[in-house]
C-alpha cells in the first residue's frame, strides 16, 4: 500500500490512488522531471535540487491552502506515475486542474481517470465555480484529455513570472457544465 499523507484526502479510482505528496515521492518526482518527453510542455527537465523544492511547494500548498496536485499512484504496481489535480498559483489565469504523467504511462487513460476524480474534488469538496486547464497549443495529448472531460478552448493567456514569455491555451468549464459532462463519464471511471 502506498504511503498515506496527513495533508489531505486520498481519492481512489478503479486503477489509481490520488493523495497529497509525501517525502517518499521524491524519486518519482525526479524521474518525472528528468524525462524529456514528459517535460516537453512543462518547462523542461529539472535537476533534483529544484525538484525537491517544487515537490515541497506542493506539500506546502496542501498545508496552507488545503489543496494542491495529488501524487498519482498506480494501484497494481504501487508506482508513483505523475501528479494531477488542483492548483492556483499567485496571478495564475484561473483555478486549474492540471495533469502530468511520466511518458511511459501515456495512452492508458490514467490522465483522464485521475482528472475526473480531481474535477469532482474541486467542485464537490472545494466548491469551485469553474476550472481551467492551461495547455501549450502544441500539446495535442493534453488538449485531448481536456476535450474528453467536456472542457473547451476559451482563450489564450500569458502565464505569470517567471513564465511570462509563455502563452498557453486556456481550456475550461463551469461547475454546471461539469455536472452535465460528468453524467456522460459515469461509466468511464469509477471512484471509490
Amino acid at each position: 500500500m502506498p504511503y498515506a499523507s496527513p495533508l489531505g484526502p486520498t481519492l481512489e479510482t478503479e486503477r489509481l490512488i490520488l493523495r497529497p505528496t509525501v517525502a517518499e515521492d521524491f524519486d518519482g518526482f525526479c524521474a518525472f522531471h528528468a524525462d524529456d518527453s514528459t517535460m516537453t510542455y512543462l518547462g523542461g527537465v529539472l535537476p533534483p535540487p529544484v525538484v525537491w523544492r517544487n515537490m515541497r511547494s506542493m506539500a506546502g500548498a496542501w498545508a496552507l491552502d488545503g489543496f494542491s496536485m495529488f501524487s498519482v499512484i498506480e494501484k497494481t504496481s504501487g508506482d508513483w506515475i505523475g501528479r494531477i489535480g488542483p492548483l492556483f498559483p499567485k496571478d495564475w489565469p484561473g483555478r486549474e486542474v492540471g495533469w502530468g504523467l511520466l511518458s511511459k504511462y501515456w495512452g492508458k487513460g490514467y490522465a483522464k481517470e485521475a482528472a475526473i476524480a480531481s474535477m469532482d474534488f474541486v467542485f464537490d469538496t472545494l466548491g469551485w465555480e469553474d476550472v481551467i486547464h492551461s495547455i501549450d497549443a502544441r500539446n495535442d495529448g493534453s488538449a485531448a484529455v481536456a476535450r474528453s472531460l467536456g472542457s473547451y478552448l476559451m482563450r489564450e493567456a500569458r502565464l505569470p513570472p517567471p513564465f511570462e514569455s509563455h502563452v498557453v491555451d486556456i481550456w475550461g468549464q463551469t461547475r454546471d457544465e461539469w455536472r452535465v459532462n460528468r453524467t456522460r463519464l459515469i461509466g468511464a471511471v469509477k471512484t471509490f
